[in-house]
């Protein structure tokens, strides 16, 4: 693909696994968006829901992947649906496509150990994990997402875990509160890894009020640079996040993260202006972020 397509005004889409839910989905343990692929019953309405990211304006939309990591699967004690799950939401995207065959697929990788939180396992192990989620969703894909991590050196094994797909990536860093990625550095350290396959750094899963305060630190990259925003009250929740809090709260993030009714797709519309105004090529929302709310964004191009 063109190493410089997020030099223009490029739309993402929106939060799938919250999306969802507020469709319909039930959900099973911590599954969370990978039930959406685990129960057949759900395949269309995530096909459906990947359909209508589009139709609202997203030109690239995000495999359904979050939490079809190992770690996630083993707590539900399927582990080994792992390969399975991964082909299987790869496929479903390319339905979309086959349909809208000018967007673009992101393999998202998440983090493979908790959300929020720094992987504090050897570099080894990191890439390890994240190569096997690459290599199932490597032939469905046309770049990687680097989906809401929390450490620098996370980012050093994903890079080193594509580079045998020869294939670009994006990077989505968290920031849960204040200028620190979870790890306790910079944004600006990012730039000691980055390779020429680099598409453009995102903060990922982020409250707008929170990009705003990185927003110089992104500029001074000099890369394309943008956001998915989140509607969550906070990803820095009192006793941090766990897989137990996810299960014990409903299997729904927003029981324990909380759940903001001030982000409309028109606010959502003119924070989204503004930062673009600042810089910002890629936009796009994450969790609790609707069609609505893409289709605001997508009026900015």
């Amino acid at each position: 693909m063109d190493l410089n397509f997020f030099k223009q005004t490029r739309i993402l889409d929106g939060g799938m696994g919250q999306e969802l839910l507020a469709r319909g989905m039930k959900h099973n343990g911590t599954l969370w968006s990978a039930n959406a692929i685990l129960n057949e019953n759900y395949h269309q309405l995530l096909e459906d829901t990947h359909r209508d990211f589009v139709k609202a304006g997203a030109e690239v939309i995000v495999t359904t992947t979050f939490t079809t990591r190992r770690k996630r699967l083993r707590e539900n004690n399927i582990e080994d649906k792992f390969e399975y799950l991964n082909i299987k939401a790869g496929e479903i995207a390319n339905k979309v496509k086959k349909e809208f065959p000018n967007i673009l697929i992101a393999g998202g990788l998440p983090p493979q150990e908790l959300t929020y939180e720094p992987d504090e396992r050897s570099e080894d192990e990191i890439t390890k994990t994240f190569n096997e989620q690459a290599k199932l969703l490597n032939d469905y894909v046309d770049f990687f997402y680097f989906d809401v991590w929390s450490s620098i050196k996370e980012f050093k094994c994903g890079i080193e875990a594509i580079k045998e797909f020869k294939k670009p990536y994006l990077i989505g860093i968290h920031i849960s509160e204040g200028t620190n990625l979870p790890s306790g550095e910079k944004i600006s350290e990012i730039k000691g890894i980055i390779n020429d396959q680099l598409l453009g750094i995102m903060l990922s899963c982020v409250s707008p009020e929170n990009y705003e305060k990185n927003l110089q630190e992104m500029r001074e990259l000099n890369v394309p640079f943008g956001f998915k925003l989140n509607g969550f009250m906070t990803t820095k929740p009192k006793d941090g996040y766990t897989s137990s809090y996810f299960k014990n709260d409903g299997g729904n993030p927003n029981k324990f993260l909380g759940q903001r009714h001030d982000l409309t797709p028109d606010k959502i519309g003119e924070i989204a202006k503004k930062f673009k105004d600042n810089g910002a090529t890629i936009l796009g929302g994450c969790c609790e972020t609707r069609p609505s709310h893409i289709e605001a964004m997508a009026k900015l191009k």
